[in-house]
């Protein structure tokens, strides 16, 4: 049923879980730490990642680059146990609170957040915010 402001009234607000994946199968999912608040990451699930998600409490997500699953934490140890999980209006974006368990970001920070954006005379530039690394990515990815 779409209302007179074009809105999907059973999308937006019934109760029925309908994940509307993208043209490549995937939603974008944004995981943040349930204590802090952090945001750790943004990656994709597809309808297999959302569901074992779903079904173990683990983190799993869909590798667009590798092109393959991947539960987080599978190689680092660095798993992300789910606390709860949300569905944007629309259900085209999932919310995860999550118990980090050691860091987030593949290049050893906590969160794949650690550069912040400043407007310099030149232009646009990163500069580093909370970028301690908790381990060596070299070591653990091999």
């Amino acid at each position: 049923m779409t209302t007179q402001s074009g809105h999907n009234a059973e999308l937006e607000e019934g109760l029925s879980f309908a994940p509307r994946f993208d043209a490549s199968g995937l939603v974008t999912c944004v995981a943040t730490d349930a204590r802090s608040g952090d945001v750790l990451m943004v990656a994709h699930m597809n309808d297999e990642a959302l569901r074992r998600t779903i079904e173990t409490g683990d983190a799993w997500y869909y590798s667009r680059s590798r092109k393959k699953l991947w539960r987080k934490g599978e190689t680092s140890g660095h798993v992300q146990r789910v606390v709860e999980m949300r569905m944007d209006c629309d259900q085209d974006a999932v919310w995860i609170r999550v118990e980090q368990s050691g860091a987030a970001c593949h290049t050893g920070r906590h969160s794949c957040f650690y550069r912040a954006v400043k407007n310099e005379k030149g232009g646009a530039k990163l500069v580093f915010i909370d970028a301690e690394k908790a381990f060596d990515p070299d070591k653990v990815y091999k």
